[in-house]
């Protein structure tokens, strides 16, 4: 039965590839993908239409390397100066992300921990492993916010950034004599992914092969270039997982909750889009690199875009990776002094009350 569902999950994917391309819109591969997987599993119920972690996984391997072939050294020349700005737009967007969590609370009625967590800019699975593990957090609204965010951010900007491509990724075509070379790179890449998991290196299946590819160029050790159409197979493996990250069953949260997590996404991807014209303004990037850097969506997904629009894949790299880290190291402990904080205070306030009846 599982194998009927991924064939299901595949034919439903070619079918968006088609109708993207049929219509010339961007990135017809993964978004594709991505908006007919999401749209038809709201009218497929009979049938549970999965796409195993394991291929989402050789994707980003796929992604990784790609990505990795593309990086250029120059961009640490003038470090000191960006990593200044990195902090100053992280600090910025989770203080912004913060106000939006006050306001969602009141006009939801939604409990203050689980307001916050639902807009703290960090990644899925890290601020869904946190709520997971903290008490009275409302788990399936805090993944509904942070699903519809992923979603509007990989849906919204390929088309906000369209009319500014400078050229899309180029590839070589299919040739016989590169798969056995392709296969060996992909299958070290892979290798590299699993000790990055052991090492508790975030994104390990992206990062890995980054790193790994990185690693190579350093010492001049030549890779083969990974062809068009082995991305292109990629973007349908990570296009389909992001579409079935949505469940019908998210969408019983209520249509204030709906309409709050829709309204706060867009809200959060325009403050990074005023964010991305400071960037064109000050550091002279293209809009596409300025706005992949700056968008609170995923590393993986963020990559993958500026390979496929032509931004400048070693900055929105870069970026997204500094944002990834800010996340470890600032926003979630944080988040976790910011809820401990809130037990206390609500404890506090049961005791006063127990008092008050008391008397």
């Amino acid at each position: 039965m599982r194998i009927v569902s991924m064939g299901l999950v595949l034919i439903i994917s070619l079918i968006g590839v088609f109708i993207f391309k049929s219509l010339n819109l961007p990135i017809p591969w993964m978004l594709g993908p991505l908006i007919v997987m999401l749209i038809s599993q709201f009218f497929i119920r009979k049938i549970n239409l999965e796409w195993p972690q394991s291929l989402r996984n050789l994707g980003l391997v796929i992604v990784g390397v790609a990505i990795g072939q593309s990086f250029q050294f120059d961009l640490f020349a003038g470090m000191g100066w960006i990593i200044l700005i990195m902090f100053a737009m992280n600090i910025s967007l989770t203080a912004f992300s913060v106000g939006v969590s006050y306001v969602v609370q009141r006009i939801g009625n939604i409990p203050l921990k689980t307001s916050l967590t639902c807009t703290v800019p960090g990644g899925l699975s890290q601020i869904v492993t946190f709520a997971e593990e903290e008490k009275d957090i409302n788990l399936a609204m805090v993944t509904y916010f942070h699903v519809i965010r992923v979603i509007s951010i990989v849906v919204l900007i390929p088309f906000i950034v369209s009319g500014h491509v400078v050229s899309g990724m180029e590839g070589s075509g299919f040739k016989l004599e590169t798969v056995l070379p392709l296969i060996i790179l992909i299958a070290v890449a892979w290798l590299s992914a699993l000790i990055g998991k052991k090492v508790k290196l975030p994104v390990s299946f992206f990062l890995g092969p980054v790193f790994l590819i990185i690693f190579f160029q350093f010492i001049h050790i030549e890779t083969p270039e990974v062809p068009l159409w082995l991305l292109n197979i990629a973007q349908i493996f990570l296009g389909a997982y992001i579409g079935l990250l949505l469940k019908p069953h998210m969408v019983k949260v209520g249509a204030r909750i709906l309409f709050l997590g829709i309204a706060s996404s867009i809200v959060l991807l325009l403050f990074t889009y005023i964010q991305s014209l400071i960037l064109v303004f000050f550091l002279q990037y293209s809009l596409p690199t300025s706005f992949l850097s700056t968008a609170a969506g995923g590393l993986d997904q963020m990559s993958l875009i500026a390979t496929s629009v032509g931004a400048d894949i070693s900055v929105v790299t870069v970026f997204q990776m500094f944002r990834l880290l800010f996340v470890f190291i600032v926003t979630i402990p944080l988040l976790k002094v910011a809820c401990a904080w809130i037990d206390r205070r609500n404890s506090q306030k049961q005791r006063n009350e127990v008092d008050i009846s008391k008397t």
